[in-house]
C-alpha cells in the first residue's frame, strides 16, 4: 500500500468517525469543567485558606491540616462508621438482588415479571431528597406506617432514625430497597444469557427447579457476580452522603457520621476550608486505590478490563 493510498484511507476514516467525536464532545468538556478544573482546589488542603486572597496567596502550612485530622476528636468513629455502613451496603446490595433476580426468574408469565421490575426499579430513579421525606413519613414514631403496624401487635413506637443502633441498618435496608431493583436487572440479563439446553438436559435427568438453580443458573452468574462484587470495592469509603444527610440527626452522629458528612460540616458550616479538603483528599486517595485494587481483582477474576 502506498502513502498515499493509506493517507487516504485515514482521512476517510477520520470523516467517517468525526460526528461521533463530536457527540462526545460535550460530554468531555463537562468533564473538564466539573472534573478536572476543580481538581486545582486540592491545593487548599496544605493551606489556611483565606477567601480574600485566594488559592495561591494563602499561607502554606504542609502536612498540618491532615494532622489536625487524625487528632480529631471522634475521627476514628467517624472512620469507623463510613467503612461498617458501606461494607454493609456492599454486601446486602449484592445478596437482595441476586436472591430477587433468581426468584423473579421463576415467574411464568412476562407481563407480571416485567410489571414486578418496573415496580423495583422505580425508587432508582428518585432522588435521596424524596425518598429520604417519604423515608421520615413511614419511620416516624407518631403516626408513621411502620410504627401503626408494630402498635397493632402491642409493640410500643420505635424511634428509627433517632436510635443510633437502629440507624446504620435503618440506613443499610432503605439504601438497598432503592438500589436492588437495578441490580436485579443486571443478575436477570446473565440469566438469560445462559443456554436453554442445558435446563432441558437437567430436566431430563430428573433435576428439580432448586438443583437447576444450584448447579447451572448460579454458577451461569458467577462471571456476572464476581464483577459485580470486585468492581463495588471502590465505594468503600462512599457510605451515601445524600441518604445519610436527609435521615441523620445529631443524635444519631456516633454511629451516623461518615466522611463525607463530615467534610460538609467542616467546609460549609465551620468555613474550615483546608481542613475539609484534607479529609476530602484523605478519602479521594484510598477510594481510588481501592478502584485500581477492584480493577485488577476483576481482570484477574471476571477476565473483565476497560481498555
Amino acid at each position: 500500500m502506498t502513502e498515499a493510498s493509506s493517507t487516504s484511507i485515514r482521512r476517510k476514516r477520520h470523516i467517517r468517525e468525526g460526528p461521533l467525536h463530536l457527540m462526545m464532545l460535550p460530554a468531555v468538556v463537562l468533564l473538564i469543567l466539573f472534573s478536572y478544573l476543580p481538581m486545582v482546589g486540592i491545593v487548599l488542603a496544605f493551606e489556611r485558606f483565606n477567601p480574600s486572597k485566594g488559592f495561591f496567596g494563602s499561607p502554606f502550612v504542609g502536612w498540618d491540616n491532615f494532622k489536625y485530622v487524625m487528632n480529631m476528636p471522634g475521627i476514628g468513629q467517624v472512620m469507623w462508621n463510613t467503612v461498617y455502613i458501606s461494607l454493609m451496603k456492599i454486601v446486602a446490595g449484592l445478596i437482595a438482588p441476586i436472591a430477587f433476580a433468581l426468584l423473579l426468574n421463576e415467574i411464568v408469565g412476562n407481563k407480571i415479571k416485567r410489571t414486578i421490575q418496573t415496580l423495583i426499579y422505580l425508587p432508582h430513579f428518585l432522588s435521596w431528597v424524596i425518598l429520604g421525606g417519604i423515608m421520615i413519613d413511614i419511620l416516624s414514631p407518631s403516626g408513621g406506617l411502620l410504627n401503626s403496624l408494630l402498635g397493632t401487635f402491642g409493640i410500643e413506637p420505635l424511634f428509627f432514625l433517632g436510635n443510633e443502633r437502629m440507624f446504620p441498618y435503618v440506613l443499610v435496608l432503605s439504601d438497598v430497597w432503592k438500589e436492588f431493583g437495578f441490580g436485579t436487572i443486571i443478575y436477570l440479563a446473565a440469566i438469560t444469557s445462559i443456554n436453554p439446553s442445558l435446563y432441558e438436559a437437567a430436566l431430563c435427568d430428573g433435576a428439580s427447579r432448586f438443583k437447576q438453580t444450584l448447579h447451572i443458573t448460579l454458577p451461569g452468574m458467577a462471571p456476572i457476580i464476581v464483577l459485580m462484587m470486585t468492581l463495588s470495592l471502590g465505594n468503600v469509603l462512599n457510605a451515601g452522603f445524600d441518604q445519610v444527610f436527609n435521615l441523620y440527626s445529631p443524635v444519631v452522629y456516633r454511629t451516623g457520621d461518615i466522611l463525607d458528612t463530615l467534610v460538609y460540616r467542616l467546609g460549609l458550616l465551620d468555613a474550615q476550608y483546608g481542613v475539609a479538603t484534607a479529609v476530602g483528599l484523605f478519602k479521594s486517595v484510598v477510594s481510588t486505590c481501592f478502584i485500581v485494587v477492584s480493577y485488577l481483582c476483576a481482570y484477574r477474576f471476571a477476565n473483565y478490563r476497560i481498555f
